[in-house]
């Protein structure tokens, strides 16, 4: 894929065939992404509901729920004596203390100390490790493997919105209070007590399974994975497991959002697509790249695209950053740290406030400019979605991954704001609707509504904060 620079014509109109291409021909990376046409995104492949999306949410938090994470994520497998060396050049995180049997949150930035993206990187034998999350730091994982003359061996497997066929292995989480009586039960066996992102094996269904000690909205849990021959055994004998607990099965509507709970940041827009120094990166990005075509969008409009670039600071992640190896990124932030980060935006949840989401729902039954759709549960239209938050009548910050929670009964959204902003029950409003007009499909007016919020933290909830990233409870 590297090296690819010129387009091809079709139907006398020359088509690009990368993302540096596909930039020029729309005029700017903001007018490529405002204008795209990409649906909105599903998870594939998996029933939308079991029940209702309201109750899958309530079960996260009540009793149980089984997660199926096979169909929307992809994976990058990384093996050989370069392997660590690769990750360790491109991760903003420490890897020195990184055994077999454990898994790190990778986040990776561009040159200027801006978020590229972040995945779940375990490390699965000596010199073997996996990446799995969405596109942006997959490919920037994959790139520097194929181009930067590291001594490794890759295999990757696509989502199931790209991948013709099945996917290499099947993954499934369950988490809840119920969950590690639903792992007992299917295993026969008390789960060991693992710290945050510790591994082991089970036997599930006659079949071994891999699991990690994770949680996706605060809640204990496993995550676990293995060849997809093996996934019909495995999900059965994890449904007949949970039959006692009231486990539900979590359908892709009610999945995407319990990022909102957690307060994990999904898709921050990949900081790549200004800099000179990733020009060959962009053209080794094809014409279909996540990166190229999905879609932009949100109150928030600026014809700058860095004007949507974030910090690890702003997303929390200045804790993880460490300067024992050199990165990608090092010097922009360790500048930044030096400089102090008091004025850095913060990470924060916003409750919207009941009585004005109700009206702006209500308008949708009636005719007129004012009219507007609210699509629930997911309220948010786009891959890279950016609301203007405000205070005294000025922007103090950017709303982004937008939900309903039946857990909180409110909508959440997971913002940036400014440091005097970002304290739990300061009172903000979010610009819903975008003004800047657009032909993307997510797009059915530009009316615009204020809806008032309340600054909470981010993760929402206390156990989601402290307890489930310590040990799995007795």
């Amino acid at each position: 894929m590297a090296g690819r620079s010129y387009g091809h014509v079709q139907g006398g109109t020359e088509v690009p065939n990368n993302l540096e291409e596909a930039i020029a021909a729309a005029g700017s990376p903001v007018k490529l992404l405002w204008e795209s046409q990409t649906p909105p995104a599903v998870v594939p492949r998996v029933v939308q509901e079991f029940r209702n999306w309201r109750d899958e949410q309530l079960a996260w938090r009540r009793t149980a729920v089984l997660f199926d994470q096979s169909h929307h994520m992809a994976d990058l497998n990384i093996k050989g004596p370069d392997a660590l060396k690769l990750i360790r050049d491109l991760a903003v995180n420490s890897v020195e203390n990184f055994p077999v049997d454990m898994a790190k949150q990778f986040v990776a930035v561009n040159h200027d100390g801006y978020v590229i993206g972040d995945n779940i990187l375990f490390h699965l034998d000596d010199d073997e490790y996996q990446a799995v999350g969405i596109p942006p730091s997959i490919n920037w994982l994959h790139y520097h493997a194929v181009t930067g003359g590291y001594d490794v061996e890759i295999w990757r497997d696509d989502n199931s919105l790209v991948r013709q066929g099945d996917p290499v292995v099947y993954r499934y989480q369950v988490q809840g209070p119920g969950a590690l009586d639903v792992i007992e039960r299917a295993t026969g066996a008390q789960p060991p007590k693992l710290r945050f992102f510790g591994m082991t094996r089970f036997t599930i269904g006659g079949k071994e399974v891999r699991a990690l000690r994770h949680g996706m909205a605060g809640e204990p849990g496993f995550e676990m994975w293995g060849p997809w021959e093996d996934h019909e055994a495995v999900h059965s004998a994890l449904l007949e497991a949970g039959k006692e607990f009231d486990l539900v099965e979590v359908g892709g509507r009610a999945y995407h959002t319990n990022a909102l709970e957690s307060g994990w940041l999904p898709r921050p827009l990949p900081a790549i697509y200004t800099d000179e120094r990733l020009a060959d990166y962009r053209r080794w990005l094809t014409a279909n790249a996540y990166e190229t075509i999905s879609p932009l969008g949100g109150s928030f409009y600026s014809p700058d695209i860095q004007d949507y670039y974030v910090t690890p600071e702003e997303l929390d992640y200045g804790r993880i950053v460490a300067f024992d190896h050199d990165f990608i990124g090092r010097e922009a932030l360790e500048r930044r740290a030096a400089e102090g980060s008091d004025s850095a935006r913060r990470k924060v949840t916003l409750v919207w406030n009941g009585d004005d989401v109700e009206k702006a729902v209500g308008s949708m039954f009636h005719e007129g400019p004012g009219a507007k759709y609210f699509n629930l549960p997911m309220a948010l239209y786009d891959t890279f979605h950016f609301d203007r938050v405000e205070a005294d009548g000025r922007v103090v910050g950017l709303s982004t991954w937008t939900g309903y929670s039946a857990n909180e009964r409110a909508i959440l959204s997971l913002a940036v704001v400014e440091p005097e902003f970002a304290e739990p029950g300061t009172e903000v409003e979010v610009v819903w609707g975008e003004d800047t007009p657009s032909s993307k499909l997510q797009v059915e007016d530009h009316v615009q509504v204020k809806i008032r919020a309340t600054v909470q933290p981010a993760p929402l909830t206390e156990k989601a904060r402290t307890t489930y990233r310590a040990s799995v409870p007795a």
